[in-house]
C-alpha cells in the first residue's frame, strides 16, 4: 500500500508539473501588456493574470485555497509582508491572492528559465545573495516599490524550511526595510503546503488544502531590528503550532 501511494503521488507530481507548463502557455500572452504598463499598474496587472493562471493551475491540480484575514488589510497603508515558507507550491499561490497587488523577492537565476523567467521577473523584485551590489540594487528597488504604493513581499526564512521545527531562523531584510520605510509588517502563514508537496521525496505531490492566514500588523515604532523580528516569529511561530494539523 506504501509503495502504491509513492507511486501514485510521483503521477501527481508529473500531472502538477505538466498542469502547471501548460496553463502558462495559455496566460503567458495577457503578460505581454506589462511591457506597456507602468507602476502600479503594471503590477496589478500582473497579479490579475497570475490570479486567473494560478487558479486554472490549482483546480486542474487538484489544489483547494482558501485565505483567512483579509480584513486585517482595511484601512492599512501599504506594508511589507512577510510569509513562511515550506513548499515549492508557496510563492506562486501567495502573491497572487493576497488582498492587494505586490512584488516579492527572487531569484535572479531563475530569470533565466525560458518564458517562465520572463514572466516571473516582471513582478518581483531579483536578487544574487551571493553579490552584495545586487542584495543593495534590491534593497533599493524594495523601497522603489513601497514608494509607488505597492506591498512588497517577503520570505524571511530565505529558502524553504526542509526542518521540523515550524519555522527556520529569519533573516534581517524584512525587518530593516519596515524600520528604514517606517512601514507596518503583514504576517502570513500558509498551511499545509509542506504535507502535499515537501522538498524530501522530491516530485511528491498530494492533493489537498492550502490555508493562507493573514494575522494583524506589526508597527516598528520603538522597534529595533531584532526586536521586531523576534515579535514576528513568535507571532507566526505561534499561529503555526496551534493551527497545522
Amino acid at each position: 500500500m506504501k509503495l502504491l501511494k509513492s507511486i501514485v503521488a510521483r503521477i501527481l507530481a508529473f500531472w502538477a508539473l505538466f498542469m502547471f507548463a501548460a496553463t502558462m502557455f495559455v496566460y503567458m500572452w495577457f503578460y505581454i501588456f506589462c511591457l506597456i504598463l507602468r507602476e502600479p499598474e503594471k503590477t496589478k496587472w500582473h497579479r490579475k493574470v497570475s490570479q486567473l493562471w494560478m487558479g486554472t493551475f490549482m483546480l486542474l491540480s487538484g489544489i483547494r485555497f482558501s485565505v483567512r484575514g483579509k480584513h486585517h488589510f482595511d484601512g492599512l497603508e501599504n506594508a511589507i509582508i512577510v510569509c513562511n515558507h515550506n513548499s515549492m507550491l508557496d510563492i506562486p499561490v501567495s502573491f497572487p491572492f493576497l488582498p492587494r497587488a505586490n512584488k516579492t523577492i527572487a531569484k535572479k537565476s531563475l530569470s533565466k528559465v525560458p518564458i517562465f523567467g520572463w514572466i516571473y521577473s516582471i513582478g518581483t523584485v531579483l536578487v544574487d545573495r551571493n553579490d552584495s551590489k545586487s542584495r543593495q540594487t534590491s534593497y533599493n528597488e524594495m523601497k522603489y516599490v513601497l514608494n509607488h504604493g505597492l506591498d512588497m513581499l517577503l520570505y524571511p526564512e530565505g529558502t524553504r524550511n526542509k526542518t521540523s521545527a515550524p519555522l527556520k531562523s529569519f533573516y534581517d531584510g524584512a525587518f530593516k526595510l519596515s524600520i528604514d520605510t517606517q512601514k507596518p509588517i503583514v504576517p502570513v502563514v500558509l498551511l499545509n503546503s509542506k504535507k502535499m508537496l515537501p522538498a524530501k521525496p522530491t516530485m511528491y505531490f498530494k492533493p489537498g488544502k492550502i490555508s493562507m492566514n493573514i494575522l494583524p500588523a506589526v508597527y516598528p515604532q520603538g522597534h529595533t531590528i531584532n526586536s521586531l523580528k523576534q515579535e514576528v516569529y513568535d507571532i507566526m511561530a505561534a499561529y503555526y503550532l496551534a493551527n497545522e494539523k
